[in-house]
C-alpha cells in the first residue's frame, strides 16, 4: 500500500497530522493508500514556499510562464492511461471515461494559458483631462493562492483552476479530496519533471481541517474551491473575514426541461448519458428531469431502456460504463433518496436496488417516474446514477419548474422552439445548454447563481479573479522647477 507525501518548496514531505488517512478503491474495497493528514504547520510551510517563489515567477515573461505550463501540460498527455487508472482506483471512474476526461483537461489547461498571451495585463485608458495625460492599468498578480478541488475529477478540476492562476504569475498550494489523492500526487511528479520552480506549486494533503487552516492562512490572497454548499459557505466566510478572494462552485441539482417536439428516443439517449455517466457524480449531472406530456410515455420507456445499457463493473474492465460510487457513505445518499421518493408514492421504473452479489460501493442506473418536489430526489443533491422524470404540461411549466430550486449551476433544454429557447435562456443558472449537454469552448465565462457558487470563472473572467487591477495616472510633465 502506497504511503503519499506533501510536496512543499519542490521537496517530499512527510505530513506531520497525527491522523491517518486510508485510500480505499470503491470497486473493491481495498485499502490502496495512506498518509498522514497535513496539519496547520504543513499549511503555513507550503504558503510560505509559495510565497517565497512568487516573486521570481512574477518576473518571468507571460510567454515564458505559458510555455512551462505547455510542458507540464504535454508531459501530463503523455501520461493520461496512467492518470486515468490512478482515478479508477481511487473514486471509481471507468479508465475509458477518464481518459477522456484527462485529454479534455489537458487541452483546457494549454487554452486557458494561451488567454494570457492576450489578456490586457497592460492597457492604457484616455479621458477627458488635458492633452498627453493618461492613466494606465496594470494587472498584478494576487500572490499565493489556493485550490481545493472534490473527489470527483481529480486531474480536471485541479488542471481547470491552474491555467489562469500559473500564467498570471501567482504561485499555488493544492488541497486535493482526501478520498481522491493519488492523481493529483502524480500530477505533481510531472511537475517535478519539467522543471517548475521549486514552490510554484505545492501540495498538502489532508481532509477538511487541513483545508480549513489553508483557507483562513492570513497570506492567501484567493481560494479557488469546488466542493459542497456548507463547506463552500465555510470557505466564503474565512476568505471574507480577512477581506481576501474566493470562487466558489458548489453543489447542483440541474434540470432538464424537454419540450414536445423533439426526439424522445433520441433525446432520452442523450439525458441518459447525462444522468449516469461518471455513476452521476458530476456537479452538473441531470438530477431533475421535466418532459412534456405529448412524448412523455416515449422519452421514459426510452430512458428506460438506456439505463440498461450502463453495465456496472470495475472501471478496470472495458466493458464496464457504470463504476461504483465513491465510497459506502455517498451510496447511502442515493439510497435514501430514491427509498425517499417511493415512499412518497414514486415508481421504479429501472434499477433502484444495491447489487448484493459483489464487493464495491455500486448502484445501478435509476429511473423514476410519479416525482414531484416533496421528495429528495428532487430538492437536495442526489450525486448518484438516478434520474427522476416529471412529466409537465407545457413547456413554461417547465421551465418554471426548473427554476423553483435553491441551486443554480447549470440547466439543460431540449427544445427546436426560437422563442422557448430565448425563454431559457433566463433560467436563474450559470450556464444553459440548449440541445447538447455539456457544450461551449474555451471563451465560456459563467458565474453560478444561488447556492451553487459565487465568482464566475472561465476565460478572461478567471484573469479578472487572479489579478488585482491598479491604476497608473500620469500627468503630461512634471512641475516645472521653482526660479
Amino acid at each position: 500500500m502506497e504511503t503519499l507525501q506533501n510536496h512543499i518548496g519542490g521537496r517530499w514531505k512527510e505530513p506531520t497530522g497525527e491522523d491517518v488517512i486510508t485510500v480505499v478503491n470503491p470497486a473493491t474495497e481495498e485499502a490502496v493508500a495512506h498518509f498522514r493528514a497535513g496539519s496547520p504547520a504543513d499549511v503555513d510551510h507550503a504558503v510560505a514556499a509559495a510565497r517565497a517563489a512568487q516573486r521570481e515567477w512574477a518576473a518571468l515573461t507571460v510567454a515564458r510562464r505559458v510555455e512551462r505550463v505547455h510542458a507540464w501540460a504535454d508531459t501530463i498527455a503523455a501520461h493520461t492511461a496512467e492518470l486515468a487508472e490512478l482515478e479508477c482506483r481511487e473514486m471509481g471512474k471507468p479508465v475509458g471515461i477518464g481518459r477522456t476526461f484527462v485529454e479534455g483537461a489537458v487541452a483546457g489547461l494549454k487554452a486557458a494559458a494561451d488567454q494570457a498571451l492576450t489578456y490586457p495585463f497592460s492597457e492604457t485608458v484616455t479621458g477627458p483631462g488635458p492633452a498627453g495625460e493618461r492613466t494606465d492599468i496594470v494587472r498584478h498578480p494576487l500572490g499565493v493562492t489556493a485550490v481545493i478541488t472534490p473527489w470527483n475529477f481529480p486531474v480536471a478540476m485541479v488542471l481547470g483552476a491552474l491555467g489562469p492562476l500559473l500564467a498570471a504569475g501567482n504561485t499555488v498550494v493544492v488541497k486535493p479530496s482526501e478520498r481522491s489523492p493519488l492523481s493529483t500526487v502524480r500530477l505533481f511528479e510531472l511537475a517535478d519533471s519539467v522543471g517548475l520552480p521549486p514552490g510554484v506549486l505545492n501540495l498538502v494533503l489532508g481532509d477538511g481541517r487541513t483545508g480549513a487552516a489553508l483557507t483562513e492562512h492570513e497570506d492567501v490572497r484567493l481560494v479557488h474551491f469546488t466542493g459542497s454548499v456548507g463547506a463552500g459557505r465555510a470557505v466564503g466566510t474565512a476568505t471574507g473575514h480577512r477581506l481576501s478572494r474566493s470562487v466558489l462552485e458548489l453543489g447542483g441539482k440541474d434540470p432538464v426541461v424537454i419540450d414536445a417536439g423533439v426526439d424522445p428516443v433520441a433525446t432520452a439517449q442523450a439525458v441518459a448519458f447525462g444522468a449516469f455517466i461518471n455513476t452521476g457524480q458530476i456537479c452538473t449531472s441531470m438530477e431533475r428531469i421535466y418532459v412534456h406530456e405529448r412524448i412523455a410515455d416515449a422519452f421514459v420507456e426510452a430512458l428506460v431502456d438506456a439505463a440498461g445499457t450502463f453495465t456496472i463493473g470495475d472501471g478496470l474492465d472495458p466493458a464496464t460504463v457504470l463504476g461504483p460510487l465513491v465510497d459506502a457513505r455517498q451510496r447511502d445518499t442515493v439510497r435514501r433518496h430514491v427509498e425517499d421518493a417511493v415512499t412518497k408514492g414514486a415508481t421504479v421504473r429501472a434499477g433502484g436496488t444495491v447489487p448484493s452479489e459483489r464487493p464495491g460501493h455500486f448502484y445501478p442506473a435509476t429511473v423514476l417516474t410519479g416525482v414531484d418536489d416533496t421528495m429528495l430526489v428532487m430538492t437536495e443533491e442526489t450525486f448518484g446514477p438516478v434520474a427522476p422524470v416529471s412529466v409537465v404540461s407545457s413547456f413554461e411549466e417547465g421551465l418554471a419548474r426548473a427554476a423553483a430550486s435553491r441551486y443554480g449551476l447549470a440547466a439543460t433544454v431540449y427544445t427546436d422552439d426560437p422563442e422557448h429557447i430565448a425563454a431559457a435562456a433566463h433560467l436563474p443558472v450559470g450556464v444553459v445548454w440548449v440541445n447538447q449537454w455539456q457544450g461551449g469552448g474555451p471563451e465560456r465565462l459563467y458565474e453560478p447563481a444561488r447556492d451553487s457558487g459565487m465568482g464566475a470563472t472561465g476565460s478572461r473572467a478567471a484573469y479578472d479573479a487572479a489579478t488585482r487591477p491598479a491604476a497608473v495616472h500620469i500627468a503630461a510633465a512634471a512641475p516645472a522647477a521653482a526660479l
